[in-house]
């Protein structure tokens, strides 16, 4: 199998409109983490991802019969722009369908090329399903874009280039996955060839089917699909791409969204360029690889794929970067309501920098305090500042990890309401679309108040929303079904610390 993908990978024509991007040394990243950091940079590809590689040559293994059909497939990503300009260097008519969902500038970004885009749908299953209903009506030809061995080879022509730029020692290649088929073609190549690299998987742990799929020994449809990293944002791993990754992939690491914003933040003090979430999982893998594994001198490639991000989206990757560094701490401290306590809390901080301050008197005698602390992952640590705060009698709950408290609490005001019994708090994930809180409210009906409702909007085809909804304790059984029929993915938040501390 592996011979025939490298002979595909030889003879794809991709650099008839792709080019060979170089291999970056990440000096800074390098010097922390004690190892030689290369950037192999698709983000300087003509779309800004590595996605044309595989569309063109996909589109160049066509009959003339096919050609003159035309071509479509349905993406709200950097595989339609990859088409779109595949298809005007060819000549060839490309549709593509993408969700109503899709922000206008990956839209622009399709028909500044030449597709033609439809919009249908609130998801990308209608869009999919829509995409495959034209080739039955019109036989247009559907491109995959990542399940197909042309679209596959072709993207493992990026392995190609990294060996020939990189022919010394080569310890790994971190390979940011969604489909699979950047992880394939570039495994196929390199197992071939050069047997003793490693090729290592990236996800976000809240979006791993090949993970998944790696544990249970085939294909699995993961239940929900986190949404941050949406180049990456798939439910399952192609039946092609997993073919080759459950023999040639040497392993999969998982990191978190504060650990993406990092990475995007290590990749911009390098390059100076602004990678989008999924264009970051190589960095991320590397560095909780070295942290997980301590190696060190080893020289290790992240293939930094793409750098289509919304710039709204930059509010939030700022937000968390310092978190995923751990070099910041969230917590929940509860002081005596009495003069001087305040005092006494600043002077325990020490010479700590504080980056966020949130005093709210809870009761005539405590008060709660929500604030960020600037920490060192090595001289100063965030359990030292929370172990310091605690012997010195401050009862203290650490936030860092908390998703409510970070996504919700810190933007909100208020406090605790005496009016707000039988209060069940909910996290929501809304579509961002005209008409998704109407839908909301109309499927939930009246049955239950509305006590508290926060929403924010992070540039992405999704909204972040809390609710509290004052529910009898003899109704609660009733609530999964009534969420089952909005079908936004929701957390059951009522018993988080934050909530309770803060709001509750």
């Amino acid at each position: 199998m592996l011979e025939q993908y490298v002979k595909k990978i030889l003879t794809s024509r991709v650099y008839d409109v792709a080019v060979e991007t170089p291999l970056h040394a990440a000096g800074q990243l390098s010097k922390r983490l004690g190892n030689q950091i290369l950037l192999k940079r698709e983000d300087l590809q003509p779309v800004f991802s590595f996605k044309i590689r595989g569309a063109y040559n996909k589109l160049a293994q066509l009959t003339e019969q096919e050609l003159a059909r035309g071509v479509v497939t349905a993406s709200a990503g950097n595989h339609a722009q990859g088409l779109a300009l595949a298809a005007r260097e060819l000549g060839i008519k490309a549709t593509i369908v993408m969700p109503k969902t899709t922000p206008e500038i990956k839209i622009e970004g399709v028909r500044s090329r030449g597709g033609k885009v439809v919009l249908h749908g609130d998801s990308f299953p209608e869009a999919l399903a829509y995409s495959l209903k034209l080739v039955d009506e019109k036989g247009l030809v559907y491109i995959h874009p990542y399940d197909d061995p042309h679209t596959i080879a072709g993207q493992g022509t990026v392995a190609m280039e990294i060996l020939r730029q990189h022919p010394g020692r080569l310890d790994a290649i971190f390979v940011p996955v969604g489909g699979g088929g950047l992880i394939a073609g570039i495994a196929a190549y390199v197992k071939y060839l050069r047997p003793e690299i490693k090729v290592i998987g990236v996800e976000p742990d809240d979006s791993n089917c090949l993970q998944a799929a790696m544990a249970a020994g085939e294909r699995v449809v993961l239940p929900q699909v986190g949404l941050f990293a949406d180049g990456v944002a798939v439910a399952q791993i192609g039946q092609h791409t997993f073919d080759i990754c459950r023999h040639y992939v040497d392993d999969v690491v998982t990191v978190s969204t504060d650990e993406i914003c990092a990475a995007i933040k290590d990749i911009y003090d390098d390059t100076r360029s602004i990678t989008e979430p999924a264009g970051a999982l190589g960095v991320a893998g590397i560095k909780k690889y070295v942290e997980l594994t301590g190696v060190s001198g080893h020289t290790l490639v992240a293939i930094d794929s793409g750098a289509n991000v919304n710039f709204d989206r930059l509010r939030h990757v700022a937000e968390r970067a310092e978190l995923g560094e751990k070099r910041e701490a969230i917590i929940a401290v509860t002081i005596p309501e009495r003069p001087g306590s305040f005092k006494a809390f600043c002077e325990a901080i020490g010479k700590r920098q504080i980056t966020e301050f949130n005093y709210r008197k809870h009761t005539s005698d405590e008060a709660h305090i929500f604030v960020g602390v600037q920490t060192h992952p090595e001289n100063d640590p965030r359990a030292a500042l929370v172990q310091n705060l605690i012997e010195q009698g401050f009862p203290v709950t650490d936030l860092t990890d908390n998703e409510l408290a970070k996504l919700h609490i810190r933007h909100m005001v208020g406090g605790h309401s005496a009016g707000a019994s039988d209060e069940m708090v909910l996290r929501f994930e809304f579509p961002e679309r005209p008409g998704a809180l109407f839908n909301f409210l109309n499927k939930l009906g009246g049955r239950w108040n509305i006590s508290m409702f926060h929403y924010r909007n992070h540039g992405a085809a999704d909204g972040r929303v809390v609710a509290g909804l004052q529910v009898p304790a003899e109704e609660r059984h009733l609530v999964p079904a009534a969420l089952a029929k909005i079908g936004y993915p929701y957390w059951d938040e009522t018993d988080n610390p934050a909530y309770t501390l803060f709001l509750g």
